[in-house]
């Protein structure tokens, strides 16, 4: 009898599981044959590779990572963690995403995922140049080195089971096209800067596959005209720019449709377009079921352009950084990036468990 209901106890649990959302991504990522997760791009997915750099895109000091394990700043621009934290994390891989640049990082924690990403970075090399930062060629440069360190053929089977994020292009468009406008000479248009920036992105995607990546999560613009920095250089607006949320839409509809025919054309490969913009404006327009209490303005700052090394705390700084969905006037919060990472893991994860 206790055998009996034992068995139908294990047969509910089962069952439930299946039924929810969580609980089958929680099923099918403890039974994935991932090693490792690798990104690349901006300071979205950067945990501290800026830090020591000569450069004003720094997260290495407070009020940065108030909400980190021990109240660390890292380097990570947030009060806490990154989405790529929580994605090595649901995969069972590593509890957080470390910095290439990291001297502490042997080259055996990297061979199990690290992030190359650098905050100010774009897929235009200007937009890298200008704020002093790494490149996305010097970041898929430095990912090369580390196969070379592991050394084949192992180096060969974790470049080809790897998972690997992208984040990149909305530094591109908001200073180089919209605030500095220093691109709209060369591209008249924001639709030929878009295809220009897109075509980079399918050539660093390509290189990447010629050494054997296979998996590729690649996230699309977010509501840039809904980040606090955009609203305050435009008259202080309250209302998000529609102009340029406008574009970044278009961005990412050409996004996809580059992906799709980058698929096609790549034997073996998986190119997951991530949608970040619709959940974003999500909260936006709908606060209270995230928790916030303010959308308009960075916790650090509270409404003044803080990012960087302008993020500091002699600013004024909110009290609790849970209830704002950006940290300071660019980033997010470590809510808002947990929110996108659940959705992540529960829509994309599964796409590539074999």
């Amino acid at each position: 009898m206790a055998r009996a209901l034992a068995a139908v106890a294990f047969l509910l649990a089962a069952l439930l599981a299946a039924a929810s959302p969580l609980g089958s991504a929680a099923a099918a990522a403890g039974k994935h044959d991932i090693p490792a997760v690798f990104a690349f791009g901006d300071s979205t997915l950067d945990p501290g590779n800026n830090n020591g750099m000569p450069t004003l895109v720094r997260a290495d000091h407070a009020p940065y990572g108030c909400d980190f394990p021990g109240g660390e700043a890292t380097g990570r621009f947030s009060d806490g963690k990154l989405i790529t934290d929580y994605i090595v994390e649901s995969l069972g891989i590593k509890d957080l995403l470390p910095a290439s640049h990291d001297p502490a990082v042997t080259v055996e924690e990297q061979a199990s995922g690290v992030s190359f990403a650098s905050g100010g970075s774009g897929l235009d090399d200007l937009t890298a140049q200008t704020a002093l930062v790494s490149t996305f060629g010097s970041q898929i440069s430095d990912f090369q080195g580390l196969l070379l360190r592991i050394g084949a053929p192992r180096a060969n089977e974790i470049a080809n089971k790897s998972l690997y994020v992208i984040s990149a292009g909305t530094n591109d468009v908001t200073m180089n096209y919209f605030i500095l406008q220093v691109r709209t000479v060369s591209f008249p248009t924001f639709d030929q800067y878009s295809d220009y920036l897109i075509g980079r992105l399918q050539g660093y995607i390509q290189t990447l596959y010629s050494m054997g990546a296979r998996n590729f999560m690649v996230a699309g613009l977010p509501p840039v005209g809904c980040l606090p920095v955009t609203k305050t250089l435009n008259s202080g607006a309250g209302e998000c720019i529609a102009e340029q949320n406008a574009a970044a839409e278009r961005y990412n509809a050409a996004l996809q449709q580059a992906l799709a025919k980058l698929e096609a054309a790549s034997p073996g490969a998986t190119l997951a377009y991530v949608d970040v913009y619709t959940p974003l404006m999500d909260m936006v327009a709908h606060p209270q079921k995230y928790g916030f209490t303010q959308t308009e303005q960075g916790c650090c700052g509270d409404g003044l352009p803080a990012m960087g090394v302008l993020c500091n705390t002699v600013l004024p700084q909110c009290l609790s950084p849970a209830q704002y969905m950006f940290f300071d006037s660019v980033h997010p919060t470590q809510t808002t990036y947990k929110a996108l990472a659940d959705h992540v893991v529960q829509s994309h994860i599964p796409k590539f468990i074999k």
